[in-house]
């Protein structure tokens, strides 16, 4: 038993002493050296080796309005490398340099929580990772977190991919918290389902807060259906930056669709939306750009007014000075006449009087040292305006202008940041359809849907709800030239 004991002890010590030297090692940006590195620390002994991702057939991803376009890119590039001998890391360079990767994939082997580790203190020592690929890579809810957690280490990480890894914890939306800097998430194919999507639908937005950097997410084939719909449609309610979603094959029927068809137009605030607006309200008529004058007055915005008096009390101070050499500074107003020797006698008194003056080289200078002072109070002033009004103002749309009351209700205009939504491959009807058709209808030319993509669902393609909806969106769409070309792009991109 005590030779059992001292096996023990020694296996902890010695995980003690591999984990120490992994934290004290320091990488050189050169994953092609740090990974092996870090790995062989570690003690494993079979190392993934780091590769260059072969050429893809298609464009690489790039931050563009149509989201299906990029998710079926992600789609293509990931299917190059889908069969793999040995478990490889792969990379892409932006130049020659070594340290210039700007992508990593992993494809179809497991990070296991060493592994992990591995990442976490590799990945942020890449400047340039703009994109992370993971694909049936075997995660688990701890190996997830650790994810998360690198992520955040990654200054220029913005694009993430984790496909083909369904956790039982449904904790994907760890990846767009608010702190959350990534632009672009895929979740495709993670077996997602209404606990998952409710988790995904706070994450977006409540009353309280919201992220605010995520442009695209992709949630097509999972399995959200209509109560996870109806979370990711309340998501929606009070989010401004998520230009496009993919809900795309995920058996979402017409109730659920009903939810996110809602949300496009103006919709009634709930108990605890109006009771957030009182408080932002409240928040926002104690801030110093709605103050009163007495509050305004430490940090107020001088007027014209308050500028000349500050001009002309410079002024008086001067003239008084100048009234004792008044006869001397008459000659130096006319410096091209005169004869030399009165020009000395008002240098003498200008030195004289530069004596007097605590501030400043005269009276005139004076007066110009007091102008900057005053307008540097008054960038102040609007700078701590400013920021007090994006805090409340801009953030929150509960207070958006368009706000209305009607019947006792608080009406607040539909989510028009929202420009592509594809619900391609459910089992919506020709009753969604009107919904859909009265919403977008009703969203203004200055915003609202580009895009709807609703292919292969339960209603004939030449249902005349949908010929409009189709002719509706061809009008808004910036890239129509193309749209009838574009079949949907969720199509055969099954992981």
């Amino acid at each position: 038993m005590g030779s059992h004991n001292d096996r023990w002890n020694h296996w902890i010590s010695f995980c003690g002493l591999i984990l120490s030297l992994k934290d004290d090692y320091q990488c050189s940006g050169s994953l092609e050296m740090d990974f092996p590195e870090l790995c062989s620390l570690l003690g494993m002994k079979e190392i993934p080796a780091v590769t260059p991702r072969p050429p893809a057939s298609v464009t690489p991803t790039t931050e563009r309005g149509n989201m299906e376009e990029s998710q079926s890119q992600m789609g293509a590039g990931i299917a190059t490398t889908t069969w793999c001998p040995k478990p490889r890391l792969q990379v892409e360079l932006e130049s020659e340099d070594p340290r210039s990767i700007k992508e990593v994939r992993v494809c179809g082997w497991k990070v296991d929580e060493l592994m992990a580790r591995v990442l976490n203190k590799t990945l942020p020592a890449l400047s340039n990772l703009q994109n992370l690929h993971l694909w049936r890579a075997g995660l688990t809810g701890r190996t997830l977190t650790s994810l998360k957690n690198t992520i955040s280490l990654c200054s220029n990480l913005r694009t993430v991919v984790l496909e083909g890894n369904p956790l039982p914890e449904q904790s994907y939306h760890l990846l767009i918290s608010e702190d959350s800097m990534l632009t672009h998430v895929s979740l495709r194919n993670n077996r997602i389902g209404e606990e998952g999507a409710r988790l995904i639908g706070s994450a977006l937005a409540t009353a309280q807060a919201a992220n605010n950097n995520l442009l695209s997410l992709n949630l097509a084939f999972n399995s959200i259906g209509d109560a996870g719909a109806a979370h990711i449609a309340q998501g929606l309610r009070l989010n401004r930056s998520l230009l496009c979603l993919s809900l795309a094959n995920n058996h979402i029927g017409d109730t659920g669709a009903s939810r996110l068809a809602e949300v496009l137009g103006p919709f009634s605030l709930t108990h605890d939306e109006v009771v957030e607006r009182r408080r932002l309200l409240l928040r926002r008529d104690q801030s110093p750009s709605h103050a009163d004058s007495k509050c305004e007055r430490p940090l107020s915005i001088p007027s014209s007014s308050s500028l000349e008096r500050n001009v002309s009390k410079g002024a008086k101070v001067a003239s008084k000075k100048k009234d004792t050499a008044k006869k001397d500074e008459k000659p130096a107003a006319n410096q091209t006449g005169g004869v030399a020797g009165k020009k000395e006698e008002p240098k003498l008194a200008r030195k004289a009087s530069d004596t007097k003056l605590p501030r400043g080289k005269g009276g005139k200078s004076g007066v110009k040292e007091k102008r900057p002072s005053v307008l540097d109070q008054e960038e102040k002033a609007n700078a701590t305006q400013n920021k007090s009004a994006e805090l409340v103002e801009t953030v929150s749309p509960l207070l958006e202008p368009g706000v209305q009351h009607t019947g006792g209700r608080v009406i607040l205009p539909g989510n028009t940041a929202l420009t592509s939504l594809n619900l391609a491959g459910n089992m919506l009807s020709e009753q969604s359809l009107l919904l859909f058709l009265s919403s977008v209808g009703a969203q203004t030319e200055g915003g609202g849907l580009l895009r709807l993509c609703l292919n292969r669902n339960r209603f004939p393609p030449d249902c005349d709800s949908f010929l409009k909806i189709k002719e509706l969106m061809s009008l808004r769409d910036p890239l129509n030239k193309t749209a009838p070309a574009q079949v949907d792009d969720e199509q055969g991109q099954a992981a």
